[in-house]
């Protein structure tokens, strides 16, 4: 596997701009628990093994627990999330892989019985935010871990 380009550091102000953009989110309405499980689901689906690793340690950091973390490739038939979170998760699976038909009702429904209006917004910014940060991981075959000590994520203790 040859090395690929680093795409952060060719386009220094746009990743600047995306980081800020993240940083936006993360002071909106969507809890730092719900951000932490739908990145790593979007990570997840879209195989991006630089995200994943990334944020669940960074998911272990903010207090998540381990059995949850294990649990999220399975939420459907797991018991530890609530309607809340199945609600995010799902809406998080139908953004990410876009049915071809579209977004179905029943889980717009089920994230509207959940989530306010606002919440719905900043969550799917949040969804689009990650699914933007899998693509460049992904395209440039960025290492899992590579980034760990710059971002502070050895304190996870996750080696």
């Amino acid at each position: 596997m040859s090395q690929r380009l680093n795409a952060f550091g060719q386009s220094p102000e746009l990743f600047k701009k995306f980081v800020e953009f993240g940083m936006l989110l993360k002071a909106g309405t969507i809890e730092q628990s719900i951000l932490d499980l739908i990145e790593i689901r979007a990570s997840q689906i879209n195989g991006c093994g630089f995200c994943v690793d990334m944020h669940v340690k960074e998911a272990k950091i903010h207090g998540e627990r381990e059995l949850r973390l294990h649990h999220i490739a399975i939420w459907r038939e797991s018991t530890q999330f609530s309607p809340r979170e199945r609600a995010a998760l799902a809406w998080t699976e139908a953004l990410t892989t876009l049915p071809a038909t579209g977004v179905p009702d029943e889980i717009y429904e089920r994230v509207r019985t959940q989530l306010s209006e606002k919440e719905i917004s900043d969550l799917s910014f949040a969804i689009m935010a990650i699914n933007g940060w899998n693509r460049l991981n992904v395209g440039f075959r960025t290492v899992p871990g590579s980034a760990d000590k710059a971002y502070g994520l050895d304190k996870a203790q996750l080696n």
